[in-house]
């Protein structure tokens, strides 16, 4: 059945496709003034959020335009504490919702929507398609006939998945400065004050402080208990604060990890998660939205990576110093922990030295 409504789908589009088919020479000039209102449509999770940060802060930055996104539940958070964005939206699936939607879009009256999906959304084509919305931005895919104006598309093995969102900002005349623009996320007072208090409750002593990260978006992602128990022997060789993160669906594995009690935290606030990453001096972690944290607060960061049927360029930290661990199978049941420990052993050394040399 699902494959039928993802068949009657395409159809549709494909008939919405060649409805929009109109001569693109009218649609070239155009302009957009300060305090005009933009839509920018970005679902899924939380990490496809955060990579358009820099984006959206730098048209918000050199405009002045109200930037108003259109996001899922599940990335929302990001968008309603991003200092760049005025209204958040949050979508909703059913006919109903999707046709509310659309009044809600032509209500607004907004100048521009702007697609920040990387790939084609069947989704985000029809709303875009039916939206009564004067100029439609995208990346240039195998919908462009649905925009008013489009950007070519960076090559993805070449291009970091930030710098193919901001060749967004050519369709807003726009060039950004590579050094300048980062993940943008500010946690809350109230979730910093919980990060500072618990590590001053559990760290009595101020050290360097490594931060574990042992949860992903995916089982697949996850490195083994017996593995991490060894990450953590092998970090006690340094005169360093030692923290493990989880996420609460990875509390059982987190438990099995920490058999010396080493000081665990979790929260289901992805705001407080986003804090405490906030208050490390070091961070390792599978491939998840904690990297991009790391890049957004400048936190040195060893990841590990699964690049499977794949040779996009991994989504590593834009900005903070980083090296990584890639394996080109579908999980990491084969990725040895010596196999980890021969990069990020001189890596971790650039900034502590082992218990018989002082910290750095």
């Amino acid at each position: 059945m699902k494959a039928f409504e993802i068949y009657l789908k395409n159809i549709f589009l494909s008939f919405l496709l060649f409805l929009n088919r109109k001569n693109k020479l009218e649609r070239l000039l155009y302009s957009i003034s300060p305090g005009a209102k933009i839509l920018f449509i970005r679902l899924n999770r939380i990490g496809d959020a955060l990579v358009v940060t820099p984006l959206l802060s730098e048209i918000k930055n050199n405009t002045n335009v109200e930037v108003h996104v259109l996001a899922s539940q599940t990335n929302r958070i990001v968008f309603e504490d991003c200092p760049c964005v005025t209204k958040v939206i949050v979508f909703e699936k059913g006919l109903k919702s999707f046709r509310n939607l659309l009044s809600y879009i032509e209500q607004e009256k907004y100048t521009a929507i702007v697609d920040l999906h990387d790939d084609v959304s069947t989704t985000v084509s029809f709303l875009i398609a039916l939206s009564k919305v004067p100029l439609k931005f995208g990346l240039k895919k195998s919908n462009a006939i649905i925009y008013t104006h489009t950007v070519e598309k960076t090559d993805p093995i070449r291009t970091h998945v930030v710098e193919r969102n901001l060749a967004l900002l050519k369709l807003f005349d726009l060039k950004y400065d590579k050094e300048k623009v980062n993940i943008v996320y500010q946690p809350k007072a109230e979730s910093i004050g919980k990060a500072q208090n618990f590590l001053s409750y559990k760290f009595p002593e101020k050290k360097f402080l490594v931060g574990i990260n042992i949860s992903a978006g995916s089982e697949a992602r996850f490195w083994g208990v017996e593995r991490y128990r060894q990450l953590l022997s092998f970090f006690k060789s340094y005169d360093v604060n030692i923290l493990l993160l989880s996420s609460t669906r990875d509390l059982k594995y987190a438990i099995q990890i920490a058999v010396n009690n080493e000081p665990l935290f979790y929260s289901p606030s992805f705001d407080e998660f986003a804090a405490m990453i906030s208050k490390l001096d070091f961070l390792f972690t599978p491939d998840t939205s904690t990297v991009h944290l790391a890049s957004a607060f400048n936190v040195p960061m060893f990841g590990i990576y699964v690049q499977y049927n794949t040779d996009d360029m991994p989504w590593t930290p834009y900005h903070s110093k980083h090296e990584i661990v890639l394996t080109k199978e579908p999980n990491f049941i084969n990725l040895s922990f010596e196999e980890v420990i021969t990069k990020l052993k001189p890596f971790i050394e650039t900034y502590v030295k082992t218990l018989s040399n002082p910290v750095l």
